[in-house]
C-alpha cells in the first residue's frame, strides 16, 4: 500500500469523509499551482468543520421538540400586515436571549403565533442555545406527574435550565389553582435567568380568567413582562384562509 492509500485509509478512520471526497481535486490544484499546500489544507479542513457545525446545529434542533420545522422564510408576512416584520426578523440575532428577555405572542388561533415562536426557537437552537418547545397542556401534565411522584423540584429545574423555553397555547383552557401555581413556580424560577417565549390567544387583561386568580395571574405577568417584547397579531387565520377565499 502506497502512502496515498494509507492517507485515504487514515482519513476514513478519522471520519473525514468530506476531506477524502475532495482530496484528488486539491492535489490537482496544488500540482498545477492554482493553490498552495496551506490553502488546500485549510479549505479541506474547512469542509469538515462546516459539516460538524451543521450536524451540531441539527442535533440541537432535533432535541428541542419543535412541532414542525418552519422558519421565517416560510412565514407570509404579507398576510399579517399587523406584524412589524423588522421587529420579528431582529429576533434572529438572539439579543433577547443574551439580555434574558421574554417574548409574548398574543393573537387569535391560526394567526401564526406558534410558527413565529418556532422560527425564533430554531434560530436559537442553531446558535447552540439550549432550547425546548412544549405546549402548556403537556407542560402541566409533566409537572403534575412530577408533583405526585415527589420530584417536582427536579422537573422544574429541568425546564428552568434551558436558555430558551417556548410555552405554547397558554389560555386555550382555564387552569385550576394547582396548575396556576405550577406555572408560577416555573416562571419565577426562570425570572431574570433565562428567556421564555409564550403564545396565548387571550389578551393579558384576561389572564385572571385563565389562572382563576387575579393575584396569581398578576404575579406571573409581573415576572414575564418585566423584561419582555409583546407581539400582538391582529388578522385572519391561516387555517381558514383558503376556505374563506373559496367562498368569496
Amino acid at each position: 500500500m502506497n502512502n496515498y492509500n494509507k492517507l485515504i485509509n487514515n482519513l476514513e478512520i478519522l471520519g473525514l469523509n468530506k476531506f477524502v471526497e475532495n482530496l484528488d481535486h486539491y492535489i490537482e490544484y496544488i500540482n498545477n499551482g492554482s493553490k498552495t499546500i496551506i490553502d488546500a489544507l485549510y479549505e479541506l479542513t474547512e469542509f469538515e468543520c462546516n459539516i460538524r457545525i451543521e450536524r451540531a446545529m441539527n442535533a440541537c434542533v432535533k432535541v428541542a421538540n419543535f412541532p414542525f420545522l418552519k422558519t421565517f422564510d416560510d412565514f407570509n408576512f404579507g398576510f399579517q400586515p399587523s406584524i412589524n416584520k423588522d421587529q420579528l426578523l431582529n429576533f434572529k440575532y438572539l439579543k433577547f436571549i443574551e439580555n434574558k428577555e421574554n417574548i409574548i405572542f398574543i393573537g387569535s388561533p391560526g394567526v401564526g403565533k406558534t410558527h413565529l415562536a418556532t422560527s425564533i426557537g430554531i434560530e436559537a437552537a442553531k446558535a447552540r442555545f439550549s432550547t425546548y418547545f412544549i405546549s402548556c397542556s403537556d407542560l402541566l401534565l409533566q409537572l403534575k406527574r412530577a408533583h405526585l411522584e415527589n420530584r417536582l423540584d427536579q422537573r422544574i429545574k429541568f425546564f428552568s435550565k434551558y436558555k430558551l423555553l417556548i410555552i405554547d397555547e397558554v389560555g386555550y383552557l382555564p387552569l385550576d389553582i394547582e396548575s396556576s401555581n405550577l406555572i408560577f413556580q416555573l416562571i419565577a424560577k426562570r425570572y431574570e435567568k433565562n428567556s421564555t417565549i409564550v403564545t396565548t390567544n387571550k389578551p393579558l387583561s384576561r389572564w385572571g380568567e385563565i389562572f382563576g386568580d387575579p393575584v396569581l395571574a398578576n404575579a406571573i405577568l409581573d415576572r414575564l413582562l418585566h423584561h419582555s417584547n409583546i407581539i400582538n397579531i391582529v388578522g385572519r387565520s391561516y387555517r381558514t384562509k383558503d376556505i374563506i377565499d373559496e367562498e368569496n
